[in-house]
């Protein structure tokens, strides 16, 4: 009598929740996954994790749609289109990636800085309108070396900003209340950082605490002329109350790679000619945009696989889920 062959396990499914090439993720989720990148309602029904772009919605009402998710991973580490009650609730993991785009966007930071004090835009149009008389119109550019930048959130991203801020020869402040700096850096509140920083760049989770935090009465407490860089979260910064410190000339410049609603509205800061703006993009260089999506991809196979992953934004999915993931 022949031995009965062991059943064969079935194939697990994980889904792209916005744009995820397939390339990216699928070396690294393994023989034993199928990746869909375009579900339909039946995938999703059968899907037991998801790679989470940031600009899709994950609400209580998508997840009634997944009964059998286990575990969301975001490519990046903002979870503010994410229900993290609901998916909590239903011992859901929501995986993030905090390091993998830290160079990527501190890169982001000074590349905004370097446009918007130099006036590359302005000078660029200058030259191709065949107005090079008027070079001199504007007064001196700006200089990086012996300013100041305050960096307002000193995590990883803060942290490396300092790093290459430093290199350019600039004084290096910062606040953050939950993880204080050292203290040759630390400012003891946003004002003191406001009234001595020439650049202010914003790194902060966006919270219902914090929308805003950027508006008039932050911006009039500012040093006259400073640059405002955000490539943080875009509810951190009232638009209305830049456009008018812009136009006041309370401030300089400012550079925006996020916004409020993604892809924006038409704003009217968006024409002025000292405003940088690009599309959520400066944490997504080719080596970030890999590193990124590996990590979440790798995420997703150690919950399935029943371990720790290295960074989740709920804690206590574990508790809800009725299992203990492994260290």
């Amino acid at each position: 009598m022949g031995t009965s062959r062991p059943a064969e396990r079935p194939r697990q499914v994980v889904v792209g929740l916005g744009v995820v090439d397939p390339a990216l993720v699928t070396g690294v989720l393994g023989d034993g996954i199928d990746f869909i990148a375009t579900p339909t309602d039946d995938d999703l029904a059968i899907a037991v994790g998801a790679i989470v772009r940031a600009d899709f919605v994950v609400d209580a009402a998508f997840l009634d749609r997944t009964p059998r998710m286990r575990v969301l991973a975001r490519t990046g580490v903002g979870t503010d289109l994410v229900d993290l009650d609901a998916a909590t609730a239903r011992g859901i993991a929501v995986v993030i990636t905090p390091g993998s785009g830290t160079r990527a966007v501190a890169e982001g930071v000074l590349a905004h800085a370097l446009a918007l004090v130099k006036r590359l835009a302005q000078l660029t149009t200058l030259v191709s309108s065949g107005r090079w008389a008027e070079r001199d119109a504007g007064g001196p550019i700006g200089d990086l070396d012996g300013s100041s930048i305050g960096i307002i959130g000193y995590g990883r991203i803060g942290q490396r900003v300092g790093e290459l801020a430093k290199a350019f020869g600039m004084r290096v402040l910062a606040y953050d209340p939950f993880a204080p700096p050292p203290p040759e850096v630390r400012c003891d509140n946003l004002a003191e950082l406001a009234t001595a920083s020439d650049v202010i760049t914003l790194h902060v989770p966006l919270t219902p605490e914090n929308r805003h935090m950027i508006g008039a009465a932050f911006l009039d407490a500012t040093k006259r002329g400073a640059i405002l860089i955000n490539c943080g979260r875009g509810g951190l910064v009232d638009l209305d109350a830049a456009l008018a410190a812009l136009e006041s000339g309370q401030l300089s410049g400012v550079g925006l790679d996020v916004f409020e609603a993604e892809p924006p509205s038409h704003h009217p800061i968006f024409d002025h000619p000292s405003v940088s703006l690009t599309p959520h993009l400066m944490g997504l260089t080719r080596s970030a945009t890999a590193a990124t999506f590996a990590d979440a991809a790798q995420g997703v196979v150690d919950v399935l696989a029943g371990r720790r992953p290295a960074a989740v934004a709920n804690p206590d999915w574990v508790r809800a889920a009725g299992t203990s993931a492994s260290t």
